[in-house]
């Protein structure tokens, strides 16, 4: 997405000058001859960049940084001085500015200290995604099943198409945080990897966080903020529990997916964002959609790649791997040294089922590392409480014993054992399993 610079400065000649030359280097430049245009424009739009002269029609420059600040805490502004003044250009940056130029202006000097302000920002961004990484922590393991290698492989092709959306599916816990930041990954690694929790977000600030905001949009709205969806530019928007969008702000979404394009809220001015949209859910969105809960057309767009998650129990086969590369990771968060897992503890992972998935699965290899002390990890809490003597069995229930026999047997036992709950009453016996009386009678009677 180009730069949103802003130009203040009553010369005419050289302010259109300058558009001319700086929109040639691919920003996106509007004019502003005084300090009233300039409030004008940043009310309408917030700018990545400001160029700011001093002397203007209606005011000094250096008396406005504080204002620009207040409302632009982390735009740049490159100040405007006259030539020779270092005074002015000491105050300027004490006052916040960036950066100075002197008069007579230099289109090149121009160009490269704005260039170096845009670097600045991606720096930050840059950070920024550093520390969703750190974040994050967890990483893919390469799996073994072939359920999971579809997926991977799906991933791989996906990739390709850095525009097109994804809607990743599966139950709560199988990891899709993690598959999502792995195509952030397989693209290059390019933008942002920027999550949000739908289901986390108020309803009144859904709309603000992703698509932003300008000034005076809202009661609290004293500056302008970016939304998600520019701060993924070139990266990754990851909408977790998607299905919990208010249907207001799906129609919106629906727009951006299309169009690639947005405004902020209360801002006029068309934005675009090449940001890849990734959703994910546990919901039934067939389901939803068919309660009147979910946009039909959204769904659509959305599942233009569908990649089916599955859960732990279904991949048995990646378990210990799995286990074992988290255990090796959590270790050293925790500054444990390297433990493995005694005979007993692979035995229970293997036993247990997991409904929690990958998940729960870290979280108990949490709980172990920090309760457990020895070489190797025992993993008792996965034991089933409760073993020490046979289950309690329902003394009512119905229980066919021995090898497997045929069906017609089965239903005349379960006909002879409804009737004997029933103390022998058969007209109520046939009526409780649906049969009419000559019927139950044939049951009843065969051998």
């Amino acid at each position: 997405m180009s730069t949103y610079l802003l130009l203040v400065d009553d010369d005419r000649t050289f302010a259109s000058l300058a558009a001319s030359v700086l929109r040639h280097e691919g920003f996106r430049v509007t004019l502003a001859h005084s300090l009233h245009d300039a409030r004008g424009a940043m009310s309408r739009e917030a700018p990545d960049l400001v160029v700011l002269d001093r002397r203007l029609p209606d005011g000094d420059g250096i008396d406005f940084l504080p204002e620009l600040r207040a409302q632009l805490p982390d735009t740049p502004v490159l100040m405007v001085t006259a030539h020779g003044d270092i005074a002015s250009a000491v105050e300027a940056i004490q006052a916040g500015a960036r950066d100075y130029l002197s008069k007579p202006v230099e289109l090149d000097d121009l160009v490269l200290r704005a260039r170096r302000a845009v670097a600045d920002l991606q720096l930050q961004e840059r950070l920024r995604l550093a520390e969703s990484e750190l974040g994050g922590r967890r990483r893919l393991s390469r799996p073994h099943s072939p359920k999971m290698l579809a997926a991977l492989q799906m991933l791989e092709r996906i990739a390709k198409a850095p525009r097109s959306p994804v809607l990743l599916l599966g139950e709560t816990g199988v990891g899709k945080e993690v598959i999502a930041r792995h195509l952030h990954a397989l693209q290059g690694g390019q933008g942002s990897f920027v999550h949000v929790n739908c289901a986390a977000l108020p309803a009144t600030m859904v709309e603000s966080e992703l698509f932003g905001h300008e000034r005076g949009a809202f009661t609290d709205a004293r500056t302008a903020r970016r939304g998600l969806v520019e701060v993924a530019a070139g990266g990754v928007l990851f909408l977790d529990e998607v299905g919990e969008l208010p249907l207001q702000l799906q129609a919106k979404l629906l727009t951006f997916l299309d169009k690639g394009a947005f405004r902020r809220l209360g801002g006029t001015a068309e934005l675009s964002s090449s940001a890849r949209v990734v959703t994910a859910t546990n919901r039934d969105l067939t389901k939803e959609v068919a309660e009147g809960r979910f946009r039909e057309d959204l769904y659509f767009r959305l599942s233009v790649f569908r990649v089916d998650i599955p859960p732990l129990r279904e991949r048995r086969e990646d378990l210990l791997p799995l286990a074992q590369s988290l255990v090796a990771e959590l270790g050293a968060e925790l500054g444990r040294r390297p433990v493995s897992f005694s005979s007993a503890a692979r035995a229970r992972l293997e036993r247990y089922p997991f409904p929690g998935n990958v998940r729960e699965l870290r979280n108990v290899l949490e709980r172990a590392l920090v309760l457990e002390a020895g070489p190797e990890l025992e993993l008792a809490a996965l034991e089933p409480q409760g073993t020490s003597g046979p289950p309690d069995v329902d003394p009512d229930a119905f229980v066919v014993s021995g090898a497997p026999r045929p069906l017609q047997d089965v239903e005349r036992l379960y006909v002879r054992h409804v009737l004997a709950r029933l103390d022998g009453r058969r007209m109520e016996a046939a009526r409780v399993l649906g049969l009419s009386y000559p019927t139950f009678l044939r049951r009843l009677e065969e051998e």
